[in-house]
């Protein structure tokens, strides 16, 4: 139970309770800075969960490298407003050389336009922006300046286990969340290329690569060829399966994927960069800022690249210095074998679970496992437990009907025992 720094991965009943010491009235007067952060420690630490530690298996939440940890200190005590290259030389162009490694290790196309924003969420926000604008400009709309009011119909295409998040960024584009044409998955949650749907018109179809259960990947290749024969748009929900196309073992995975036309992904799931950081890139970098770019008078443009224009806020911290630091500090093959080395963590718990007569429920190519241990209330039983105990942190979802765990393993600090010692708890917890 030594999470981080000798504690349970999950904070115990008695440290959450003693977060209630934080609701009182806000003080009249000033309290002394020290008073503030010994209180914070106080309360505050053993209230929070040990996802930088090796056994933290929920949510595909990435650790947090040493030297992004290191490099979000610097850059909080520099306080730079990363909107504009004026506010910020070196914010500005640590973004565009950590963008420029990115497109390179991940494979896409060199000239392709890219933005650091908060997450997964608001990189397809950003991807889809611009996929809007690009396929309402060809039917001869300017939906920036006219909106959607009037608008020719935009069709949408989705997966049958389309992520959330993705729903979510196309509710917010005003492109709704029941509007999409859902096409069938197989028992990997796949799209079954052919129950493709004939397309015309304006159109934006959206895949995945990872599926945020059983990591699975759209055929990519099959879907980009059919949806651009058609004019269409697709865009890629990459958060973190995305990053496999930096394995050469893993790279396979990712096949067609380049072919896409968007591609949203975190940073700080497998890049193990610290909170909060996603990546948006962008095949058309002129769709991109036309959707993105803000005009004001005091606004001046520099000749360089000005990040405001490239992603939806203005304001912004300096996201880039981190993520600049920990691709720095891991190099091509340090980043390949990260993935690669939690590939083949979820393969071990995969097969121990396996060989203790466990029901593992989806096929472990990638960081996901999705294990059942019997009826829906057994299983929800054991994940209840696990989560009590302290050992480790895994998640509950339902896949295709069914309970499960979710176990994702995504962190640059699980090792070979962590991975044991985890798995040693499930089975003790489940009765195997």
């Amino acid at each position: 139970m030594d999470g981080v720094r000798g504690r349970r991965v999950s904070p115990s009943p008695e440290a959450v309770a003693r977060l209630d010491g934080f609701r009182q009235p806000l003080a009249d007067g000033p309290t002394d800075p020290e008073r503030v952060l010994a209180l914070l420690d106080e309360l505050g630490s053993p209230g929070t969960v040990a996802t930088t530690g090796g056994r933290y298996f929920g949510f595909v939440n990435g650790a947090a490298l040493p030297a992004a940890v290191a490099a979000n200190w610097l850059a909080a005590a520099w306080d730079q407003n990363a909107a504009l290259a004026v506010m910020s030389p070196v914010a500005a162009v640590l973004e565009e050389v950590a963008l420029g490694w990115l497109v390179d290790l991940l494979g896409l196309p060199a000239d392709c336009g890219g933005g650091l924003v908060t997450g997964a969420t608001m990189a397809s926000f950003t991807g889809l922006a611009a996929a809007r604008h690009s396929v309402l400009e060809r039917a001869g709309w300017d939906v920036e300046a006219q909106g959607l009011f009037g608008a020719p119909p935009v069709t949408v295409v989705v997966g049958e286990e389309v992520h959330a998040s993705l729903l979510k960024a196309l509710a917010l584009l005003g492109l709704g969340r029941e509007r999409v044409v859902r096409v069938p998955a197989d028992g990997q949650g796949r799209i079954i290329a052919a129950r493709f749907p004939k397309l015309s018109g304006p159109a934006i179809v959206c895949i995945q690569a990872g599926n945020v259960n059983t990591g699975a990947f759209d055929p990519a290749a099959e879907i980009c060829a059919a949806a651009h024969e058609a004019g269409a748009w697709v865009h890629v929900d990459g958060a973190f399966g995305l990053w496999a196309a930096a394995a050469p073992a893993r790279a396979r995975l990712t096949h067609g994927i380049g072919e896409a036309d968007s591609w949203a992904l975190d940073a700080h799931k497998w890049l193990n960069v610290t909170y909060d950081s996603g990546l948006a890139f962008v095949r058309d970098a002129a769709a991109l800022r036309g959707a993105m770019s803000i005009q004001a008078a005091y606004l001046a443009p520099g000749a360089r690249r000005e990040p405001m224009h490239h992603t939806p806020e203005s304001s912004r911290r300096a996201r880039g210095i981190e993520i600049w630091a920990a691709l720095m500090s891991l190099g091509r093959g340090g980043v390949a074998d990260l993935v690669e080395r939690c590939c083949r963590h979820a393969a071990r718990f995969a097969e121990g679970l396996r060989a203790a007569g466990c029901n593992v429920l989806n096929e472990v190519e990638l960081n996901q496992v999705l294990v059942s241990f019997g009826d829906d209330e057994s299983t929800r039983r054991v994940i209840a437990a696990v989560q009590d105990d302290g050992v480790c942190w895994c998640g509950g979802t339902v896949w295709q009907g069914r309970a499960a765990m979710r176990i994702s393993v995504s962190s640059w600090a699980t090792t070979e025992d962590d991975i044991d010692r985890s798995l040693a708890a499930v089975l003790r917890l489940a009765g195997r």
